[in-house]
């Protein structure tokens, strides 16, 4: 995969990011994107590209969420 351009942005107090208008005029604007986090970068990709190990996190992240994030939880790991 090439390099096709680079452009900037900002995030702001909230976490939202613009991306150029080129840029999005590439994808379609009502895709799910991934945000994967590296110790040196962020990437967004597209869902559909990504493999299907990530999809498995992905999709377990609210599902575990909603399972685990509970005050019960909480208490049981306090002294881990």
């Amino acid at each position: 995969m090439s390099l096709l351009e680079i452009k900037t942005g900002t995030i702001t107090e909230k976490g939202q990011i613009v991306i150029p208008k080129a840029l999005r005029e590439r994808f379609c604007p009502e895709d799910k994107i991934a945000i994967i986090a590296y110790h040196d970068r962020i990437e967004l990709r597209p869902l559909k590209d990504i493999s299907r190990a990530l999809e498995c996190a992905y999709a377990s992240e609210n599902t575990l969420k909603k399972d685990w994030d509970t005050k019960e939880e909480d208490e049981a790991w306090k002294d881990l």
